[in-house]
């Protein structure tokens, strides 16, 4: 058995120390620019997302309009998704370095999701949009009833007493 020379365990140590400083620093560097943009097939829709998959910018095409509300929040939600994915795989490529083979290294893989689970090829021609619903039918005309009415009633005046008026208001 060789004994351990305290200097070079010391000098290897801090080799370890000042690596791991290096990969904690560029971690930390390409971490924010860890971001992705992905575009729908027809460029109606492009999403940015940052590297925690939270939206950063959302930009609508000409095209955008034409799609009617529930086709447009299909692309939205669907060209998001695969923006997430890409950012997600951006974070553990910078994460790689420090966390290979660590229990965070795997939290942060199984956060992210498979590739089924995001399909860049969704036909969006297959989302149904609601049929309108019918008009009202217009209101019939109905000629009102040519029966005598009664007179009104006349209302009488009150006699004016001051005191009554001042402990019942109504």
């Amino acid at each position: 058995m060789n004994p351990i020379n305290p200097t070079q365990w010391l000098e290897e140590y801090e080799a370890r120390l000042a690596d791991l400083k290096q990969k904690s620093e560029d971690l930390q560097e390409n971490f924010a620019s860890a971001s992705a943009t992905a575009s729908s097939r027809d460029g109606a829709v492009t999403v940015t997302v940052g590297p925690n998959g939270g939206l950063q910018n959302l930009q609508l095409g000409h095209r955008a309009v034409e799609l009617g509300a529930p086709r447009l929040t299909a692309l939205i939600l669907e060209t998001a998704r695969i923006a997430q994915k890409q950012a997600a795989g951006k974070v553990l490529e910078v994460f790689r370095p420090l966390g290979e083979g660590t229990e965070a290294m795997s939290m942060v893989m199984d956060a992210i999701p498979d590739d089924e689970d995001v399909d860049g090829d969704t036909a969006f021609d297959e989302i149904d949009e609601p049929e309108p619903e019918p008009a009202p039918a217009p209101p019939v005309y109905r000629p009102a009833a040519t029966a005598p009415q009664a007179p009104r009633p006349v209302r009488r005046a009150r006699p004016a007493d001051d005191e009554e008026d001042e402990n019942q208001p109504w």
